[in-house]
């Protein structure tokens, strides 16, 4: 019989699946709903050249900003860089490759990714260079439409409110944001979880992410999580 705990792992074991040029996919909106210890680890471990895809740049200090801030990241495929002015900076001074694209199209190329989609299409953008850039078109019915590259990573990371042995995830209210989709874009999907629950204790109707899209549950630090395996 497999463990059922198999997917319980420490910090330092999931660490050994990150690597120097590495694209992550990061939930959060801002500062919440990203995995602060995993992104601490990440710095910790002084990855380079990463590229990142989520939702923005965080704050400076904050969520995946603290990566961004540091040098760490290469290009980032995001809807937005404002809240980090420090994003700016290194793309103004060509250290920091930015892939724009509006918040809505980039969730849907997040969840094609997921569902093993090749692309999207969508009208939105076609008036913004920015968005356009290197971007192939097609016509549907007479009308012009963006081709827009579904997104997959090497590794997902996601932060949950609750997890168990298994991969079921709750998230806590608006922390739930894209983590659900993008745990489902990882070939590896690693998740930090504020408390790891004894397996059938969760309420199958507030599961928002089912344990088959989960590879790896991490307890977040300082988390007391022994009583998970009783």
């Amino acid at each position: 019989m497999d463990n059922p705990f198999a997917k319980i792992k420490t910090l330092a074991e999931v660490m050994k699946n990150f690597s120097h040029g590495m694209t992550i996919m990061f939930g959060g909106f801002g500062g919440v709903g990203s995995p602060p210890t995993i992104i601490d680890a990440i710095i910790d471990k002084d990855l380079r050249d990463l590229i990142l895809i989520g939702n923005d740049a965080g704050f400076p200090q904050i969520g995946i900003g603290k990566i961004v801030s540091s040098g760490r990241a290469k290009k980032m495929i995001v809807s937005h860089i404002g809240s980090n002015p420090i994003a700016g900076k290194l793309m103004t001074e060509g250290k920091l490759e930015i892939e724009f694209s509006p918040q809505g199209t980039l969730v849907e190329r997040i969840r094609a990714g997921g569902a093993g989609l090749a692309a999207i299409v969508t009208d939105i953008g076609m008036d913004n260079e920015m968005v356009t850039r290197n971007k192939d078109t097609c016509s549907i019915n007479g009308k012009t439409f963006l081709i827009e590259p579904a997104l997959t990573a090497d590794i997902s990371i996601v932060y949950a409110k609750k997890a168990d042995a298994f991969g079921n995830l709750i998230f806590d209210k608006s922390a739930r944001n894209t983590n659900p989709l993008v745990a489902m874009a990882g070939n590896l999907t690693i998740v930090e979880a504020e408390e790891i629950a004894p397996l059938g204790t969760l309420e199958p109707e507030e599961i928002i992410t089912p344990g088959v899209f989960i590879d790896y549950v991490i307890p977040s630090k300082g988390v007391n999580w022994k009583w998970a395996w009783e």
